[in-house]
């Protein structure tokens, strides 16, 4: 299968190359789509700002992660090994969970074609997209591209990048973190088309999972703009004020401004929209961002007034609640909506890159959004002088922290904050570092000398294996089985870099 490519005279990216996904080889390319500026939805979208009390925008997540669990130890998709063993746990819901990978291609136009005005924002990750297409799975394939490459939908859908394998960026080497993000825009491009990239600007992080190290924080705000991205979903108890505060209510509702400093006491930053706190599978496959959209007005930014938006992600397959109630409610809201005469006005659905180039182009500056950091932040910056930070006064401060506050860490916050990436998993851990410095070791010099390294078959499969273990499921599934492919597929990459 191979992506058609646009006018101007970039090459055609095949889905695969040596039997493995193309996630490298052609990142010039890529990076010349992703950095255009002009408005994504601005001069498609049907509303008009100043008809909208309140919006609320909902994201659907999807991930299976890549195993060494084929019938000769291949690399396969989860969900493929659900289906070929359904008596295994849950594995029974290897059908349901495919039909929800497609049925947004369903749902979407069935909905326009009733007359209503829905939105919907889509995350997969490079693992899923993956396994899919070694599953044969056209069918799923082509309901997304409907959505995805037909003009006719494309005001109503937009694409979320992500990391490629699904890797939760606290605990994924620093080095690692814009590989991620380039190979999902690369196999992504592979898939649905340059075209479709150059509209993904809004990032959705695995897990929600939000970086609090300066390091890794500011490494990753500067991936994501070199990637092109305008905006990044977060989740709220991962942010403070600069002050240390939590975040007021109603800003919750607006964009803020996620500010990194780093150990040199350099800053950046990007866009954040706020993802509220709640059971997530349950707010959005009952659509209650709606109902809470309905609650709330509009806010001052600056000198300008603006619609709330009430931001929400959930699996998008994952549980009864999103198998079963989701297509009920989704539909129920979206008829109670066009039947009281309310899809352009009021309290209507929106997509994030939509309402921020709604109100920007109504002249918002960035600037004047509220400035936020990462949790705990301001405990290290009490205690260091920016001006004359560096890292190893900074790692000090760090230390002395963990060692005399027990609320106090370093290991990121994500809406599983009960659980730490961390502790407990050094024996996936320490071996995803010592691949990542391998991989590092090998081949930063080489593509530094020549770029073309990265369409080799060998720095394609050492990538590959390198991105696969940092897979999160590795650790968040426990110990067992996961760990056990945890270390399969770093032999594997030991043995391709050796």
């Amino acid at each position: 299968m191979t992506a058609t490519a646009p006018s101007f005279n970039l090459p055609t990216l095949a889905e695969l190359r040596s039997g493995l996904p193309n996630i490298c080889g052609w990142e010039a390319d890529i990076q010349s789509i992703v950095k255009q500026n002009e408005p994504v939805y601005l001069n498609t979208t049907n509303l008009k700002l100043e008809n909208i009390t309140a919006g609320f925008a909902c994201a659907l997540h999807m991930h299976q992660p890549s195993i060494p669990a084929g019938a000769n130890g291949e690399i396969i998709s989860n969900l493929q090994y659900m289906f070929e063993h359904p008596n295994n746990g849950d594995n029974h819901n290897a059908g349901p969970f495919a039909w929800c990978y497609s049925r947004m291609g369903e749902f979407i136009p069935q909905l326009i074609n009733e007359g209503c005005n829905p939105r919907i924002m889509l995350d997969y990750s490079g693992n899923l997209l993956w396994g899919l297409r070694q599953m044969g799975r056209d069918d799923i394939f082509d309901n997304l591209k409907r959505i995805t490459c037909n003009p006719q939908y494309q005001p109503y859908v937009e694409w979320l990048g992500t990391m490629w394998s699904h890797a939760v960026v606290p605990s994924t080497p620093i080095p690692d973190i814009k590989l991620h993000i380039q190979a999902w825009q690369h196999y992504f491009a592979a898939i649905f088309g340059y075209d479709a990239l150059k509209r993904v600007k809004g990032f959705s992080p695995p897990e929600m999972h939000l970086p609090n190290h300066p390091d890794s924080l500011f490494e990753y705000i500067k991936a994501l703009k070199e990637c092109g991205y305008r905006w990044l979903m977060v989740q709220e108890h991962s942010l403070e004020n600069l002050d240390g505060s939590a975040l007021k209510h109603e800003n919750k509702y607006i964009p803020n401004r996620l500010l990194a400093r780093n150990s040199h006491g350099e800053t950046i930053s990007i866009t954040a929209l706020i993802k509220t706190q709640g059971s997530d599978t349950k707010l959005v496959a009952q659509m209650q961002p709606y109902f809470e959209s309905k609650g709330r007005g509009k806010q001052q930014i600056g000198n300008m007034t603006i619609p709330s938006l009430v931001t929400q992600i959930a699996d998008g397959e994952n549980g009864g609640v999103m198998m079963n109630e989701y297509p009920r409610d989704f539909f129920r809201v979206y008829h109670e909506i066009r039947d009281a005469g309310n899809n352009y006005a009021g309290v209507v659905a929106l997509n994030g890159t939509e309402y921020l180039e709604l109100i920007e182009a109504a002249g918002v500056n960035p600037d004047d959004y509220p400035t936020c950091q990462a949790v705990h932040q301001h405990k290290i910056w009490q205690r260091v002088n920016p001006d004359q930070a560096t890292p190893e006064i900074v790692e000090q401060v760090i230390a002395e922290l963990k060692a005399s506050d027990h609320q106090f860490h370093m290991d990121g916050a994500s809406w599983t904050n009960d659980l730490s990436w961390v502790k407990g998993y050094e024996n996936v851990l320490d071996p995803m570092k010592k691949l990542s410095i391998m991989f590092h070791e090998k081949y930063d010099s080489l593509v530094q000398q020549d770029l073309s390294i990265t369409q080799h078959p060998d720095y394609q499969a050492a990538l590959l294996y390198n991105l696969l273990l940092q897979t999160s499921c590795f650790r968040y599934w426990g110990q067992g089985v996961w760990t056990d492919y945890a270390r399969e597929i770093y032999r594997r990459g030991e043995a391709v870099l050796s």
